[in-house]
């Protein structure tokens, strides 16, 4: 069995299994308690918050802790927001292939009144910095790009985005989820006024993440009730998956260049395995991406079809993001780096482990080349192209 779909979620660490198992026994009180049990949760819980904030060079009072990274984006946007109305500024900016948890909440916003402007993010899946610096307008109050992509990895140029947001006193905001855990990220260095990311992308436990914010922002709560986290997030926080969560970041982050640089080799056999393929392309840049993404394109088949056999076959991946594998339309990433709809059909992506090996790799080349020549071998569409009754796009 070869488990390739850590961009949908991980298997929890057996350090942070072991820290949520502890806790829930020994941390049973409530955070917001005076009494020694209450107290005792409570400097568990800022200690998490320490440590997380430690990984990513920022201080413990500007972390607030959500259910995930869909919590915080949505937070993180409507925060901006709320801010900008009070200043007359209702613009925003993004790019064209976010994740879902920004681009509905954008459209909402849209609803109520804003303007969103989404960048292009070309066929290398990468932002311009030039283009954004062209886009922004004396009115925009937030510019949120994600700093690693969910389905094709690309790698953002986030330094450089939010310096030019810095420059013009426009707030920025990036999604992640994706990239913490796995390369370096550094609020400071990289110009980041608000990030997002969840715990079960880094090998924690799922419901559970959190949102950094700059001091000096005020969050606008999307749940009222108490006073937890500082006013930012009601609800009795959920310590020990809040600690299991610190405990896998300080994890990742001890080994992530040692981890990077080996799962990039990895990357790059599986990618010149699977780039023999006839009829096949690699979706986004090549180096500007995450140490653990491949994503392809395979003319002539289905997805969807292409990971039923490869499940068969103890192989499990995605044909994109796990929030929109219900979805029989073509993934809007894809659509966004100029695949066309037949050709955005036939995706696979594959995210590796750090654990992988050099002969599991060879295994997934094999199996995935066998399987995408079994479907060609009964495809129509495959037949028209061979047959040259429709021309070959890849």
């Amino acid at each position: 069995m070869i488990y390739a779909d850590n961009a949908a979620t991980t298997r929890m660490s057996d350090a942070a299994i072991q820290t949520m198992i502890t806790l829930s026994g020994e941390c049973y009180g409530n955070a917001s308690s005076l009494y020694s049990i209450g107290q005792r949760a409570k400097e568990v819980l800022e200690q998490a918050r320490a440590d997380v904030a430690a990984v990513i060079n920022a201080e413990p009072r500007e972390i607030t802790f959500t259910s995930g990274g869909s919590e915080a984006d949505n937070q993180a946007i409507r925060s901006a927001a709320e801010l900008g109305k009070l200043k007359g500024k209702k613009h925003i900016i993004s790019s064209a292939f976010e994740h879902h948890a920004v681009l509905h909440t954008l459209s909402k916003l849209e609803r109520e009144g804003f303007t969103v402007t989404l960048l292009p993010v070309h066929e290398d899946g990468l932002v311009r910095p030039e283009e954004l610096a062209e886009a922004i307008r004396e009115d925009t109050c937030l510019v949120t790009i994600m700093y690693a992509n969910n389905e094709i990895g690309t790698i953002q140029p986030i330094r450089e985005l939010g310096a030019i947001c810095r420059e013009r006193n426009v707030l920025f905001h990036t999604d992640a989820v994706q990239a913490i855990g796995h390369i370096s990220v550094d609020v400071v260095r990289d110009n980041i006024d608000m990030l997002s990311a969840s715990a079960h992308k880094f090998h924690g436990p799922k419901g559970t993440g959190f949102l950094y914010a700059k001091k000096g922002i005020r969050l606008t709560s999307l749940i009222e009730g108490g006073a937890q986290e500082r006013g930012r997030r009601a609800g009795t926080e959920n310590v020990p998956a809040i600690a299991a969560t610190a405990t896998a970041l300080k994890e990742a982050a001890a080994t992530l260049e040692e981890h990077a640089e080996a799962t990039a080799k990895k990357r790059d056999r599986l990618i010149a395995g699977l780039s023999q393929i006839p009829h096949s392309a690699l979706n986004g840049d090549a180096k500007k991406r995450l140490p653990s993404n491949v994503n392809f394109c395979f003319e002539g088949i289905e997805g969807e079809s292409l990971l039923l056999l490869l499940d068969d076959r103890g192989i499990m991946a995605s044909s994109g993001s796990a929030c929109t594998s219900g979805s029989l339309d073509p993934s809007h990433v894809l659509l966004a780096i100029g695949r066309v709809h037949d050709v955005a059909h036939g995706s696979l992506r594959l995210s590796i482990g750090d654990d992988i090996t050099d002969e599991e790799v060879d295994y997934l080349v094999k199996n995935v080349g066998e399987v995408v020549s079994y479907l060609r071998g009964f495809s129509p569409i495959w037949r028209d192209l061979t047959s040259g009754k429709k021309p070959f796009i890849l």
